[in-house]
């Protein structure tokens, strides 16, 4: 899907200001309410809008841990385990990856002990042959999609305004 310049300028009025309206989009920007409707419209159709709600800090919720858990997944079982690892609250994303592992899961936990619970009840799941658990110590950089989209913007041709 091609984002060009005025996309770009949307999706980060989107990420600077989440909570504004489509009108004010459209104020700020100097075009049509209508334009920037369908350009979202358009956005989320196509994929690049995922979705729209708040962003919640895990720590907040009384799950400061966050640690990744590898798994090597006997072969054959990469969907069962991952449905099984669905049904994992403390387990918030999980990929699909290549290296030493099969899956590669992003786990929070109440303290280390809670973590441990989680991890062997990782281990005990039927396909798994070994988990591998980093704890992050800080976040460094905090996932964002602004430096993306402001990249995508420049090296985009610049878009129709109405």
């Amino acid at each position: 899907m091609a984002v060009d310049a005025l996309d770009a300028r949307i999706l980060r009025l989107m990420l600077e200001q989440p909570r504004t309206s489509v009108r004010e989009y459209a104020r700020i920007l100097g075009v049509a309410r209508g334009t920037v409707q369908a350009r979202l419209d358009r956005l989320e159709r196509e994929g690049v809008v995922t979705g729209f709600g708040p962003r919640l800090s895990a720590a907040a919720l009384g799950h400061p841990v966050l640690a990744f858990v590898h798994i090597e997944v006997t072969q054959g079982h990469l969907d069962d385990v991952g449905d099984r690892l669905a049904a994992v609250p403390e387990i918030v994303e999980v990929f699909s990856t290549t290296g030493e592992g099969d899956l590669l899961t992003r786990c929070v936990a109440r303290d280390n002990t809670h973590l441990e619970d989680v991890v062997q009840k990782i281990i005990r799941m039927p396909g798994v042959v070994r988990t591998r658990t980093e704890v992050a110590m800080r976040e460094r950089v905090a996932h964002r999609m602004l430096p993306l989209v402001e990249s995508v913007g420049r090296q985009a041709a610049p878009g129709r305004t109405g």
